[in-house]
């Protein structure tokens, strides 16, 4: 790679950074975030180094699952502005050197589409087709594999169209039939109409369940869906990208990269790697994680994994088998009511990791790992969750920006705030942006050194992940490779300091490392070797500084 390339494939070393703009700012004092207070954000995201915002769905709904359950693709909820201020976010997030990518959520509608209110009211509806029915009752006994306990099987029966639909998510959210040709233009007029307003790709949502056919649907291959949607894509911008969630294991998800003709998927999060990672912390060990990472397949140049330690939703850990999930959950989640459905746990990272130097340990990793960082709002100041919200609502708080009433987000009466911050020692009096902002130690500015140093580091983003042997148990180093450096990351999973030794012997003569997040040049000794003492929950990134190499720093 030369370093133009950077250029071209931007998203391999972006920054992605998810917001849910309700939750962000509040302009007009109405409860609720919205695009204009987002817009008055969009300079604190470009000065902690954002390179691409993801924006959570903003689309009019009735809001039954946090805007998941759309009633107009083509709007803009009101109570978050209009199409004019999304441009404007669009615009300004642009000038800021920011790309801004949406999601894309077309497995399923509410109930309250008007494609559905039409389909249901006649079997000779052109928009019958659009979902998914039967005339017989399901099988007695059937569980909702998404939501155990919160949602009945997968079936319900609606009584106006005499007929029983679909759902793989919550009732009120009809899958749509993919396997209609008219309901596949349909999206493809949805993805072009918001790439014409700037966008530059989408996030999308539950893919696998995208691409489940209904019975006897007569499509060869499911996976078309999403090589037409590439097509589309790249004809009308060359630079949008869709990031998948693909929650499989690796073996199955480079089928929705598109396999050898790379023709699908842009990028894909590592789900399997978060969840190693979990259990490496727990157990002190990198090895889970060093397991998960070998295992990974090759990709081409032009694909990459995202890696993220937190999201929107609980943090799934059904790739681990019981007896790891529940090594997990006895660290991080030790009341019952910080798990949820069986597999996951409620909480964000702060709070389940408690020692800072753990925390800071965490993300160092995470900008280390092979792939694309992705942050969900708020990890960058330390952000708790609200443990009085139930289920994965404990996580989606109204952002802390100051010490004041609801945390500087609203000035509207707490009782109309459309999530409430917490209560505990994550409150916004502990936590909040302004007062990190004042503090150069703060967590706030690690995350923006991190940034900064990843950013000038495009080999992160790019290159190629070696392990190198060393003989600290509890330390995992690493180095990523490409054509324009190497790096050397080194993390201790431990609280007890180690000492680590490794070489370095395919590296010229006069090859030195220079501490990127720190001032000391650590010469290689004559045999291209060298020794590190790394504090508890340590972490160093170290730049393979070979003689003439170019680099200022």
């Amino acid at each position: 790679m030369k370093i133009t390339d950077t250029s071209d494939l931007w998203f391999k070393s972006a920054i992605v950074y998810c917001l849910d703009v309700e939750t962000f700012f509040d302009s007009d004092g109405d409860g609720s975030g919205d695009l204009q207070g987002l817009a008055q954000r969009i300079d604190y995201l470009a000065q902690l180094g954002v390179t691409c915002l993801w924006l959570m769905p903003f689309s009019p709904t009735p809001d039954r699952d946090d805007g998941y359950d759309i009633t107009d693709y083509y709007g803009v909820d009101p109570r978050l502005g209009t199409h004019g201020d999304f441009v404007e976010v669009i615009r300004t997030a642009r000038d800021r050197g920011m790309r801004v990518i949406v999601d894309l959520v077309v497995n399923h509608t509410s109930d309250r589409h008007p494609w559905f209110r039409k389909a249901r009211r006649s079997i000779h509806s052109p928009y019958r087709d659009f979902y998914i029915w039967r005339d017989d009752a399901p099988p007695k006994g059937q569980k909702n594999p998404v939501f155990p306990g919160e949602a009945d099987g997968v079936w319900t029966r609606d009584e106006v169209a005499g007929q029983w639909y679909q759902h793989s998510f919550y009732e009120h959210q009809p899958d749509l039939n993919i396997a209609n040709p008219a309901v596949r233009d349909e999206l493809a007029r949805v993805i072009g109409f918001w790439l014409q307003l700037g966008v530059s790709g989408f996030r999308v949502d539950a893919v696998p369940f995208l691409l489940e056919m209904p019975p006897g649907a007569e499509v060869r291959d499911p996976h078309e869906l999403l090589r037409d949607f590439r097509r589309f894509l790249q004809r009308r911008s060359s630079e949008a990208v869709l990031l998948g969630e693909v929650n499989l294991p690796y073996e199955q998800q480079i089928a929705y990269f598109g396999g050898d003709e790379v023709n699908e998927l842009t990028m894909q999060f590592d789900f399997v790697g978060m969840q190693a990672f979990y259990l490496s912390l727990a157990r002190h060990d990198p090895a889970p994680l060093v397991e998960a990472l070998t295992s990974r397949p090759a990709l081409p140049p032009d694909v990459q994994w995202a890696n993220f330690l937190r999201n929107h939703d609980e943090l799934t850990l059904d790739k681990l088998t019981d007896a790891e999930r529940e090594e997990v959950f006895e660290a991080f989640a030790p009341d019952e009511r910080q798990r949820v459905y069986g597999r996951g746990i409620t909480r964000r990272l702060p709070p389940m990791l408690g020692d800072p130097r753990r925390i800071r340990m965490a993300y160092s990793l995470m900008f280390t790992l092979p792939g694309t960082p992705v942050l969900f709002y708020g990890e960058e100041i330390g952000m708790g969750e609200n443990i009085d919200a139930p289920g994965r609502s404990a996580v989606r708080t109204p952002m802390q920006w100051t010490a004041d009433k609801n945390g500087g987000f609203s000035v509207a009466p707490p009782s109309r705030l459309v999530a409430r911050p917490p209560a505990d020692g994550y409150a916004p009096e502990h936590v909040n942006a302004a007062t990190q902002i004042e503090d150069r130690e703060s967590l706030l500015h690690f995350f923006r050194d991190l940034a900064s140093r990843y950013r000038i580091s495009p080999e992160l983003g790019w290159g190629r992940f070696e392990v190198i042997d060393q003989p600290a148990g509890a330390v995992l180093v690493h180095s990523l490779r490409a054509d324009v450096g190497r790096t050397v990351a080194v993390h201790n999973f431990d609280e007890v300091p180690a000492t680590t030794r490794f070489s370095l012997e395919d590296e010229p003569d006069g090859t030195c490392l220079v501490d990127l997040l720190g001032a000391e040049r650590i010469p290689l000794d004559a045999r291209k070797r060298v020794e590190l003492e790394v504090a508890g929950y340590g972490y160093r990134w170290l730049r393979v500084s070979r003689p003439g190499d170019g680099r200022v720093s």
